[in-house]
């Protein structure tokens, strides 16, 4: 309990008369004797008001709470935290109400004041954004609550414990209608062009059409019907992408608000998403992290589910990348045959244990290289030499590259195909280069 203002001003209101009083006094102006009677009477009534209001407060129950905190939130974004505030007060008051929420979670409209009715429950509400992701807890609530004269405040602390999962930016798109997502990726820049029949697997005879070739005629259905029959066959629905997702040192790289890691995270659930809807299995491996983590390839979109719980806490570290290591988990893992997406930051010290890792791994799979590419490079690249400084930060920034480049290439030359994009193009690029090979029957 602490003094409120109104009580501070009134006690500095008698103190600012005291010192007019003792100066008048000094001065030898004489005043009337009720005056001074009249101070201390103040300073008595004061006084008695205080202990009165302060021992009426020490009585008043503390209001209850209840907070509606959804169960999952998503990365970076703004969501809504309900507030319901319980009582039995026969007046109307104001209470101040603070959340005690995470550290890496910043909050709008937080302290509140909150204008309590007699008879009447008060809903109110906060809004909060994640930075991070991961398990959070929301332990309790301070509240501010005023006397009856408003002489004092008492602070009262209310155990009302909560929790939530943070989970990837991607977390907006579960649940979204595949028509939503079509929309969504082609604002992305990323289109399908549908092939006709050209498909890897057997979907239905039909009537022979103009614009099929002659390869697509059944010739003993032919027979039968007396009539051209041609087969018609549709993208293969039962491949497998297994993500290998770098959790190493190289991920912790910012760019904006988000680290490389994260827009990692996001890219694979995205192309998670689409290969699952176009009945694809989907699995995850993950390595350079405290504690490696595996999900074998399934089908369905409950695996979505299952790769976004399995995610959500998932965080970088400091260990290098130990790409043999790596390999040789998923082969002793990942028997049949398989999409591999590496998702990770090629650097120039990559040398030939990489090579010979990704040519093992690419002898039983199809393996992707997805590397990221910070935006500074480009911006370093771009930017104009005006001073020597720069021209240090250019010339660096050139050999890098080049270098980064040169390694490119030696995979490239090797058959290991490489995506090279900056972190806010990695799920564009992915869910590109996913549906032309799907397309082109190359998976």
């Amino acid at each position: 309990m602490k003094p409120a203002r109104r009580l501070l001003l009134a006690l500095a209101g008698l103190l600012l008369c005291a010192l007019v009083l003792g100066a008048l006094d000094a001065l030898a102006v004489e005043l009337p004797a009720a005056i001074s009677s009249l101070w201390w009477g103040l300073l008595l009534l004061l006084g008695v008001a205080a202990l009165v209001d302060a021992w009426l407060l020490h009585k008043t129950p503390s209001p209850r709470l209840e907070r509606n905190l959804p169960g999952q939130l998503p990365l970076g974004r703004w969501s809504e935290v309900q507030l319901t505030l319980h009582h039995s007060y026969t007046y109307q008051t104001d209470v101040q109400v603070f959340d005690h929420s995470p550290a890496e979670m910043t909050t709008e409209q937080m302290p509140q004041r909150v204008v309590v009715r007699a008879a009447e429950q008060s809903q109110f509400s906060y809004r909060v954004r994640p930075l991070v992701r991961g398990h959070f807890w929301f332990p309790r609530i301070e509240l501010s609550l005023p006397s009856r004269l408003g002489l004092w405040d008492a602070r009262r602390v209310l155990d009302v414990p909560g929790e939530t999962r943070v989970y990837p930016d991607f977390a907006r798109l579960y649940g979204a209608q595949l028509l939503a997502v079509d929309d969504w990726l082609s604002q992305m820049g990323v289109r399908q062009h549908q092939r006709r029949g050209l498909g890897m697997e057997f979907h239905q005879l039909r009537e022979f059409r103009d614009g099929d070739s002659m390869r697509q005629i059944d010739w003993k259905a032919t027979a039968r019907k007396r009539t051209p029959i041609a087969r018609e066959y549709q993208d293969e629905r039962d491949q497998q992408i297994v993500f290998m997702l770098d959790c190493g040192r190289r991920m912790r790289s910012q760019d904006g608000e988000l680290s490389h890691f994260d827009h990692a995270l996001n890219a694979s659930l995205l192309l998670s998403y689409i290969a699952l809807r176009q009945g694809d299995a989907v699995g995850l491996s993950t390595f350079a992290s405290e504690q490696s983590r595996y999900l074998a390839p399934v089908k369905g979109a409950a695996q979505l589910n299952v790769l976004l719980n399995s995610l959500y806490d998932l965080k970088s570290t400091q260990l290098p990348a130990d790409y043999a290591a790596a390999t040789e988990a998923l082969l002793s893992r990942q028997r049949r045959r398989a999409l591999v997406v590496i998702v990770t930051n090629l650097r120039d010290e990559d040398d030939q244990e990489l090579l010979n890792a990704i040519n093992r791994l690419g002898r039983q799979h199809r393996v992707l290289i997805a590397s990221l590419r910070e935006e500074v490079l480009d911006t370093l690249r771009q930017s104009p030499v005006q001073n020597f400084d720069s021209a240090l930060a250019y010339c660096g920034t050139v050999d890098y590259l080049n270098a980064r480049d040169t390694l490119h290439e030696r995979l490239v030359a090797n058959n290991i195909p490489v995506l090279d994009a900056r972190p806010s193009e990695l799920g564009p690029e992915l869910v590109s280069r996913y549906l032309s090979w799907k397309k082109a029957g190359v998976l």
